[in-house]
């Protein structure tokens, strides 16, 4: 009865002990809140890093091949430079000090933007940089190489390779962390896919279909984590919303209906609402983390093409490009209502307004933690 007994003690610790939590991915800074993971975005809380530099909004449009700069203070144009051909996005770096242009198709360079004084460097051969992202403890800088369907770990810096990981799917472009840093999901556009990433192996552990809601099947986009870190929201233009999946529970996904192709994902700087573009209708859709509802939509009047963007540091306004109208979007975000449009050049891809607050940035148009 004792070996019984014993036994029994031995198997219940196996079966029923709580499983530890996982260590965070070792050297990524230690999350200030475990409820709300933007906790250091708070309205201008800027880093000693970006404290002084000027606010700006860098628009990248994509078919002019050029950088469009604008006063977010006056709404005025300062300046559009020229750079290689097919700007995609303006992506603040890891440690905050640098700004990168990813241009792909052709260009396949990035160019580097000193923030402080708004100049441009010399470009950076890249192949194929669509996107761009810094693992959370800035070890690595991600390339979403979509046309070459591959993710390419560099060095955060330089941008030598260190590792090229091949992907399955087509249109490999957005992503986003697990709290803890040790994985990522990323969309695969074109083939409705999703991955999920080993952040210090450098490699993908289990990928999965999206559901298909219509015969043309799904289109995957932004990519963006609640601030409890609990939930994944995916935006998806062929469903005509966000999917939530579970951060624990890979490949499960639920519809929360938005609007016409959506696409890009924001958490306003109070960490309670998550701003969704409808490119397809000219509308941003406004969810509620707490239920999952959404609770407002803005629409654009006569319409538009709302494609990528931010939030002003002081959390106020919502800035986003206009994809096919050539324009920049601006709303006020305690009234969801539109304040101006701004033109720029010829498809105005994903812009960054700059600085914003945050300890360090995962990349693409500045997702900050």
């Amino acid at each position: 009865m004792k070996k019984f007994m014993a036994a029994l003690s031995f198997f219940s610790l196996l079966t029923f002990t709580p499983a530890l939590a996982a260590s965070p991915l070792v050297g990524m800074p230690p999350v200030l809140d475990s409820n709300d993971i933007y906790s250091a975005d708070r309205p201008n809380q800027l880093s000693p890093v970006v404290a002084n530099m000027p606010e700006r909004v860098y628009v990248p449009n994509h078919t002019s091949g050029t950088v469009t700069v604008i006063d977010p203070k006056t709404f005025k144009v300062l300046k559009t430079v020229k750079v290689a051909p097919g700007p995609q996005h303006v992506v603040p770096s890891w440690d905050l000090k640098t700004l990168w242009v990813n241009n792909d198709e052709g260009g396949n360079v990035l160019t580097p933007i000193d923030p402080a004084t708004v100049t441009f460097g010399k470009p950076v051969k890249v192949h194929d940089p669509y996107n761009l992202y810094f693992t959370p403890n800035g070890k690595y800088a991600v390339v979403m190489a979509e046309a070459d369907k591959e993710l390419v770990f560099r060095d955060p810096h330089t941008m030598a390779i260190k590792k090229i990981v091949h992907v399955q799917c087509s249109g490999v472009n957005h992503a986003d962390w697990t709290a803890d840093g040790n994985f990522f999901l990323v969309s695969c556009e074109f083939s409705g896919k999703m991955l999920w990433v080993n952040t210090a192996k450098m490699a993908i552990v289990k990928s999965a279909l999206l559901p298909h809601t219509y015969s043309s099947g799904p289109m995957p986009q932004d990519v963006k984590i609640s601030p409890d870190g609990k939930t994944f929201y995916i935006a998806d233009m062929m469903s005509n919303g966000i999917w939530a999946m579970k951060s624990n529970n890979f490949g499960h996904f639920t519809l929360i209906k938005t609007g016409i192709e959506a696409h890009g994902l924001y958490v306003t700087r109070d960490s309670k609402t998550l701003l969704i573009t409808n490119r397809g209708e000219g509308s941003v859709s406004v969810l509620r983390f707490s239920d999952n509802r959404i609770i407002a939509k803005w629409k654009i009047p006569g319409g538009g093409s709302p494609d990528m963007g931010g939030i002003s540091a002081d959390g106020k306004q919502f800035w986003v490009s206009g994809r096919y109208n050539n324009v920049v979007y601006v709303f006020d975000i305690q009234h969801g209502k539109l304040i101006t449009k701004i033109k720029v050049g010829k498809e105005p891809h994903g812009l960054a307004i700059y600085p914003q607050p945050g300890r360090y940035s995962l990349g693409h148009t500045g997702v900050f933690r």
